[in-house]
């Protein structure tokens, strides 16, 4: 008619994608959820190879046995209470041959307490006889890989199970004789003494 109106065209053909969004903020954390059982306990492990170490003292001897991971923290003589005084210590000691006195220490004796070095006392045809009026050696040992020592009285082998033990050394359970005032504990003295 006038020209200006004429029948819409066919559609165009789409254009190309847009380009992403940027991303939004994050949203606010969600409540927690209920916590689950817990699950069943797994096997046991297997036994450390390399883990703690552990010191003992081997009463007898100047050295320490010559056993892997075993070595030698200082050596002396044995030392505790006179065998015929009711007080003092029952405990036997390690102390060092050549003492390194504190500066501050005194050697001064005020009869509080008497530290006394021990000897062998062996009757004649015991297992140690010739030994008797020698001084006891005892060295003091650090094991490394072994966190656990025990001394175990009547025998000389040590448990296989359940973590199979490793013999230090062997010997003589000894203490001091029943008819003494002074009481004294059980200590394993090294089979082949030192004097």
């Amino acid at each position: 008619r006038d020209g200006r109106d004429g029948m819409p065209g066919p559609p165009g053909t789409p254009g190309a994608p847009g380009r992403d969004g940027e991303d939004g903020e994050d949203g606010e954390a969600g409540i927690p959820g209920v916590r689950g059982p817990p699950g069943p306990m797994g096997p046991a492990g297997l036994l450390g190879t390399n883990g703690g170490s552990t010191n003992y003292v081997r009463w007898g001897k100047f050295t320490c046995p010559s056993v892997p991971g075993t070595t030698l923290v200082y050596s002396g003589i044995t030392a505790g209470s006179w065998h015929d005084f009711t007080g003092g210590g029952t405990n036997y000691i390690c102390i060092p041959e050549v003492p390194d006195y504190h500066p501050e220490a005194t050697t001064v004796n005020n009869n509080l307490a008497y530290l006394y070095g021990t000897e062998y006392a062996i009757g004649n045809g015991q297992a140690l006889d010739g030994y008797g009026s020698q001084n006891i050696p005892c060295s003091v040992c650090h094991v490394s890989g072994r966190p656990s020592q025990i001394m175990i009285p009547g025998t000389y082998k040590c448990p296989t199970t359940p973590y199979n033990w490793t013999v230090e050394y062997t010997g003589w359970l000894m203490s001091g004789h029943y008819g003494h005032k002074g009481r004294t504990m059980y200590t394993c003295l090294d089979k082949h003494p030192d004097v």
